[in-house]
């Protein structure tokens, strides 16, 4: 087995979480902001243990595990390690606050359950060594953004900030679902090491350039840039820890794309 598929400890651990999380919904679930915070503790060591690979054994692929170019595949390289240490870094802090933060709301459970999940979301994404887990991440993220978004319903300003911030994703969605197809076209493959090399070596064709102007749009799209950034001033209708992972841009893929 190869040593590279260590980072993809760290979002099994916390989809663990987030599954333990959605069975016991309510307030003040027995063990489930602690199993939370180990969680997302755990995730962190295994990012620093992958930084710790990188520079041992310096940048690599897991090699793809699926068929037909689906499946899970781990790049790691300086990029994607930097980003493994800071989200897990900074999602560790936040699952910290909000089981203090959070310790008594009537759906303490369910927004343990959906901040696991985003995070493990990002993790994925961060991490990607192919397109297909690429987009299914990207997606998932915007999915667990959403369902954050909206742990208070009853508010007006949290449903108007995630119905933008749906509208957003979703187009920002549809851009880099082109792209990748685009790429997957004009290339021949999902894996990004391929691609990357392909494409340094001057293979391809127009499209894609058109697929690097809808891998631009798709991080615009994300990263709430002007003039799609409205949205984000409303989400302070959200509870504080889903702010902090907002403007910690940790769920912001836009940047890492």
């Amino acid at each position: 087995m190869s040593l590279y598929l260590l980072p993809l400890a760290a979002p099994a651990v916390l989809l663990l979480s987030a599954a333990f999380g959605s069975l016991r919904p309510g307030r003040r679930p027995p063990l489930v902001p602690a199993f939370a915070e180990g969680a997302a503790l755990m995730a962190l060591i295994v990012a620093i243990g992958s930084l710790g690979l990188l520079v041992g054994y310096g940048p690599g692929d897991s090699g793809l595990i699926g068929w037909a170019g689906v499946g899970l595949s781990v790049r790691l390289d300086a990029v994607s390690a930097t980003m493994l240490v800071l989200v897990a870094f900074v999602g560790w802090i936040v699952a910290r606050y909000a089981r203090t933060y959070l310790d008594g709301e009537a759906r303490q459970g369910v927004f343990t359950a959906w901040l696991c999940a985003a995070l493990a979301a990002v993790l994925l994404l961060v991490q990607a060594g192919n397109l297909v887990q690429l987009v299914a991440a990207w997606i998932a993220t915007s999915i667990s953004l959403h369902r954050l978004l909206l742990f208070y319903p009853e508010r007006v300003a949290a449903r108007r900030a995630a119905r933008k911030k749906r509208l957003f994703s979703t187009l920002g969605a549809a851009a880099l679902i082109l792209a990748a197809v685009l790429v997957w076209v004009s290339f021949g493959t999902t894996d990004i090491a391929t691609i990357n090399a392909l494409a340094r070596a001057g293979d391809g064709s127009w499209l894609a350039l058109t697929a690097a102007g809808l891998l631009a749009l798709a991080a615009l799209l994300k990263s709430a840039q002007f003039p799609t950034h409205g949205w984000l001033t409303e989400v302070m209708e959200a509870p504080t820890p889903v702010s902090a992972l907002l403007h910690a841009g940790v769920i912001n893929a836009g940047g890492f794309l």
